[in-house]
């Protein structure tokens, strides 16, 4: 069977790739992490930002940061002092960060899950597990807004910043230096039982010196949270289990909406809630019952040009913690679950009753995640109840590199029977390669669906592999998505085709081919930090591998020391029309079949992220199918620090058509408004003007952090239509939820 000998090809195919992590990939020049010893407390420590407390007297701190950026060899100039201690509750950090250019800091507001390149700030990352692939992030920068977040793929990316939870921070201003204190609770992470090594690494923004610092040596060409670069945390005795650890997250909503085009008025109120139960220390368990999923901050809209769907984060807490463990399967765009298909149909919100989900590590080297989620039926979508279960299993082999495995079922119901010709199955095996060094990072996957019929060519596999080291950067990457691969709770939008003549959707099999190189260079300049050319090819085909769409580039991207950032390209695009169609999506005349090739020269620039005022701006011109394009936006940004932010983000899009196709004309104007009045109250508007899809959005939402991780969000929002500005529906929201650690 095709599945069969698919399946063993894969195996092989990861013992020549373990053979090669022992020899091509293993040849590095690697420096000995620092190392750094934690003893318990001997008194308590009141969360100040002093460091006046007992305990701190007797740790020994640790310095001499070095430089990630501009250069990695060179001591910060704006040198740090840290030092850390424990109790039985919980961890203790203590961070002094001197000026080098005493003045007035630079931070963009009081709000929660700030950027470090735009914030004097200080990070603690923390390995628990001391895999270097998975871990924590806290961070405070210089006014007290605290960042915390999830490190996901050893760290290539920046943190996961949709994780929040319960930990405390203080911070204390003075001309030569700043001072931040911090507790981290035991019950906050998630860490194995006796275990005495940790890998831990310190990070120091100081945007006055444009200088990003690290405790342990990161390599500027890695992210500066790239856990294969850590130092080591060695406890004088392990750390005990916290005991008891159970968070009862219980919600109550009301509100009221009005439909002004169906002329409805609608009264909103529920209530529910989650519980997080620790079993272990490393082993989670969600629990939640009838949960709210409505999002209380809303998606960023873009302008959407392609023939595919866009792809919208997950943003529901009852599917944060370990995501990766879930997400991570499968591609961006060939998904085998995304959890934003549960508890959503077509657009339209399905009731959820009931989830359970256990995630974390069951040993150092094996992570496990289960979960199931009961749906109902709706009659206003026509759907019957759905069951949703996944299960996930990761084993670290080969150093830093892992194998997953995953099956993911949706189980539909007729009434409350099991519908025995309702159901859709996805088994899936994942090789993610990252070497020792970071040099090198892949994945490998073969994934095969399961449906009531059509289970031939139901079948997805793709490799990717990436080497980078401070100059070069090469890729390479393959997919391929067979016609009948069916992952209904996934999302793999390029497998799907709408012919617009007979009104339907049509699946086809397609290959993508995508090579990438770039090569920086570093010039004696006292202004220009790097300047990295490149060329980038994107080629799709068909199942007999005629292509249906290909973009080669050419670019240079140049990066100023004080921050600036310009790239410049041309691209040469080709598309191959398999049915008619208007790909600006506004209603315009169609398109015919058949092939088209067109060109574009595109430019970004992007301004001092230090200071008060900065801008982006981006454009592109050329050819668009059978028309002329002229694309442009520009991106502006107030920071009244520390309280606010006034920014504008504005994009145009003018595809001239010659006869008997009209001009289109697209505009997404998007002003916000973001005020911090105090570390805990928030306002924020947010107003969406789009003509592609002809409405006009207004969120305002206001945010009062009571307690830790317990808010009141007092949520107003209003749709217009952008033709004649008349009301489409308007509503408002309060919603209170609450967060008990027991």
């Amino acid at each position: 069977m095709p599945f069969v000998y698919a399946y063993r090809f894969f195996l092989f195919f990861i013992v020549v790739i373990q053979s090669l992590s022992h020899n091509v990939f293993a040849q590095y020049s690697y420096t000995e992490p620092r190392s750094l010893h934690i003893r318990k407390a001997n008194s308590p420590i009141l969360i100040d930002g002093l460091p006046d407390d007992e305990p701190w007297q007797f740790c020994t701190p640790v310095g001499q940061f070095i430089q990630q950026f501009p250069f990695d060899t060179a001591q910060a100039s704006s040198q740090t002092s840290v030092r850390i201690t424990y109790d039985d509750k919980a961890i203790y950090i203590l961070a002094e960060c001197y000026n080098a250019k005493p003045g007035k800091y630079v931070v963009e507001s009081m709000k929660r899950d700030f950027s470090p390149k735009n914030n004097d700030c200080f990070l603690v990352l923390i390995d628990p597990f001391d895999d270097k692939i998975n871990g924590f992030t806290f961070g405070v920068n210089a006014y007290g807004a605290q960042r915390e977040g999830l490190i996901e793929y050893g760290g290539n990316f920046d943190a996961n910043l949709r994780w929040d939870n319960k930990w405390f921070s203080a911070v204390k201003r003075l001309p030569e230096k700043w001072i931040v204190e911090m507790k981290i609770p035991f019950k906050t992470i998630r860490y194995k039982y006796g275990l005495s090594n940790w890998s831990i690494n310190f990070v120091r923004s100081d945007v006055a010196t444009n200088e990003l610092s690290v405790w342990n040596r990161v390599p500027l060409n890695f992210n500066y949270a790239s856990l294969a670069y850590t130092g080591r945390l060695i406890w004088d005795m392990p750390p005990r289990k916290p005991g008891v650890n159970i968070s009862l997250i219980p919600y109550a909503i009301g509100g009221l909406n009005h439909d002004y085009i169906k002329d409805e008025t609608r009264w909103i109120y529920n209530g529910g809630g989650d519980a997080k139960i620790a079993i272990t220390p490393s082993l989670n368990l969600d629990i939640t019952g009838n949960p709210d999923f409505s999002q209380v901050d809303v998606d960023q809209q873009v302008t959407n040009l392609t023939r595919f769907s866009l792809f919208f984060p997950e943003q529901r807490q009852f599917f944060l913690e370990n995501s990766d463990l879930f997400a991570r399967f499968g591609f961006s765009k060939i998904r085998p679950f995304f959890s934003r298909r549960i508890g959503l149909h077509n657009g339209e919100p399905v009731p959820i009753f009931a989830g359970l989900r256990l995630s974390g590590k069951i040993h150092k080297k094996i992570r496990i995640g289960a979960m199931n989620v009961q749906t109902g039926a709706s009659s206003i979508v026509n759907v019957e109840a759905q069951n949703y279960s996944v299960a996930a299993l990761q084993w670290q082999a080969f150093g830093r590199s892992n194998i997953g495995f995953i099956f993911v079922n949706r189980q539909g119901f007729e009434g409350w029977r099991i519908s025995s010709a309702d159901y859709n199955r996805v088994v899936g095996i994942d090789y993610d390669l990252q070497s020792k060094n970071n040099k090198w990072i892949g994945k490998f996957f073969f994934h095969h669906s399961i449906s009531p019929q059509n289970n031939f060519n139901a079948l997805a596999h793709a490799s990717f592999v990436r080497y980078s080291d401070r100059k070069w950067s090469i890729m390479w990457n393959h997919e391929y998505v067979g016609k009948n691969y069916n992952a209904e709770t996934g999302f793999v939008p390029r497998q799907t085709i709408y012919d617009g003549q007979q009104n339907i959707w049509v699946k086809q099999s397609y290959w993508r081919i995508e090579p990438m190189i770039e090569y920086s260079f570093f010039p004696k300049s006292k202004s220009v930090y790097r300047i990295t050319p490149g060329v980038y090819n994107s080629l799709y085909a068909d199942s007999v591998f005629y292509p249906t769409d290909a973009i080669t580039s050419l670019y240079v991207g140049i990066q100023l020391y004080n921050t600036m950032y310009f790239s410049f390209g041309y691209n040469e695009l080709f598309t191959r029309l398999q049915f008619p169609i208007d790909p600006s999506g506004t209603g315009s005349k169609v398109l015919p079949v058949g092939n088209y090739d067109y060109r574009e020269a595109v430019f970004s620039f992007k301004s001092d992220l230090r200071k008060r005022f900065t801008f982006n701006v981006s454009g592109a011109v050329g050819s668009f199918f059978n028309g002329l394009k002229l694309s442009y936006g520009l991106t502006l940004n107030y920071r009244i620090q520390p309280w606010g932010n006034l920014g504008i983000t504005f994009s145009r899009d003018e595809i001239w058509n010659p006869e008997p196709y009209d001009d289109i004309h697209l505009m997404l104007l998007s002003p916000r408004m973001e005020f911090t009045f105090r570390k805990n109250i928030f306002w924020t508007t947010f107003v969406q003007y789009n003509e592609q899809i002809q409405n006009l959005n207004i969120n305002s939402r206001f945010q009062w952090r009571f307690l830790p991780m317990s808010d009141l969000f007092v949520v107003y929002t209003d749709n217009f239509n952008t033709v004649d500005f008349s009301s489409k529906s308007r509503g408002v929201i309060i919603k209170i939820v609450y967060w008990l650690t027991i």
